[in-house]
């Protein structure tokens, strides 16, 4: 049976965002989170360029750090009048409104009530996770009535795909979408660390288009794509190359219980690839399945669960269940030889 390709979640109050920013009429509170750091750094500039001109950043854009912030040095940020320009830009980062207490909560409800209307404050998430508390019923419906939150997302895949395009074009180079997909698939989908691998491959291509070959000689892999090859190389019976991918996960200092789980998660993956062949669904049931933005990584799990059946892979996520309760319940266990073990065993049974 096939199934059709899911519709992008919407954002809402990112698109609204974007609308307001770009007509210049941005509003006066945002609480900005989410996994797209690059993406949010970005927005926040184009922001404080709309905010403040040039010139006048000293006394119109001002940046609180959340740790042992006050609300009455917000205030008093918040009510220094802007010079030279309609509105201050105040950009406050982790500080976490939902687990300020009482007082300090009571003061943040009555300023969020009444901000200068000459004040655009965004308070940023960066290394603390936003957690709405509607339990703190007050602070709660002032947050929603009066601060616009906007989240970050990864892009979808076919923005950014044409982003990384525009990147390599910019550095003088052209990649095809088989190749940039490949690229996703190998340094992840967040463009805030596809940033620097794009420039280290733009660097080292000597040929105007960019291919595999130059990005598997230069890339730093995000830890799903190394076990994926792992996870290959059981299958294809080659125990020397997945011991060599484990041991330069390991010299690189990557938690063994780490691998394990991101090993475990990608042998799940595989066992579903394979009742899907033998029930006969597609690759867009697995993306509906796994919330996968392409259909690259499917075609990839697919392909691997040529190799094997649904018993060998139902034992193989039984054995990383049961290394991964021993790793967290037993003293003095040897991780990295265990991890080895587990290989050797997973190779034993291989199809």
């Amino acid at each position: 049976m096939a199934y059709a390709k899911k519709a992008p979640r919407k954002n809402e109050a990112f698109d609204k965002f974007k609308k307001d920013l770009a007509a210049g009429t941005p509003g006066c509170a945002y609480i900005f989170y989410g996994e797209e750091s690059y993406l949010r750094e970005y927005y926040l500039d184009q922001l404080r360029k709309t905010l403040v001109p040039g010139g006048f950043e000293e006394f119109n854009y001002h940046r609180l750090e959340g740790k042992d912030l006050t609300v009455q040095t917000l205030v008093e940020a918040a009510e220094a009048m802007p010079m030279m320009a309609e509105r201050t830009f105040i950009v406050v980062t982790d500080f976490d409104l939902f687990k300020l207490g009482e007082e300090q909560r009571e003061k943040l409800i009555a300023f969020l009530e009444d901000l200068p209307p000459y004040c655009c404050v965004a308070f940023v998430y960066d290394t603390v996770e936003y957690k709405p508390n509607k339990t703190v019923k007050k602070l709660y419906k002032a947050v929603s009535e009066h601060v616009e939150t906007v989240e970050f997302r990864a892009a979808e895949n076919s923005d950014l795909v044409a982003w990384i395009a525009r990147r390599f074009r910019a550095l003088g180079k052209s990649i095809d979408r088989q190749t940039a997909e490949y690229l996703i698939f190998t340094c992840g989908g967040l463009m805030t660390g596809l940033v620097p691998e794009i420039a280290k491959i733009g660097a080292y291509a000597k040929g105007a288009a960019i291919t595999k070959e130059d990005i598997d000689a230069v890339a730093d892999p995000v830890l799903s794509s190394e076990v994926f090859r792992l996870s290959d190389a059981v299958l294809q019976g080659n125990y020397d190359q997945a011991a060599s991918i484990l041991g330069d996960l390991l010299k690189m200092q990557t938690e063994p219980i780490m691998i394990l789980a991101a090993l475990g998660s990608q042998l799940r993956r595989i066992y579903t690839a394979r009742l899907a062949i033998d029930s006969g669904h597609d690759r867009y049931w697995l993306m509906e399945l796994w919330e996968m933005k392409s259909d690259y990584p499917a075609k990839l799990l697919l392909a691997a669960a040529k190799r094997t059946n649904a018993d060998w892979c139902a034992d193989a996520v039984k054995m990383c269940q049961v290394l991964d309760r021993r790793m967290k319940s037993e003293k003095g266990i040897d991780a990295a030889g265990e991890l080895k073990l587990l290989l050797v065993r997973l190779g034993a049974r291989r199809v």
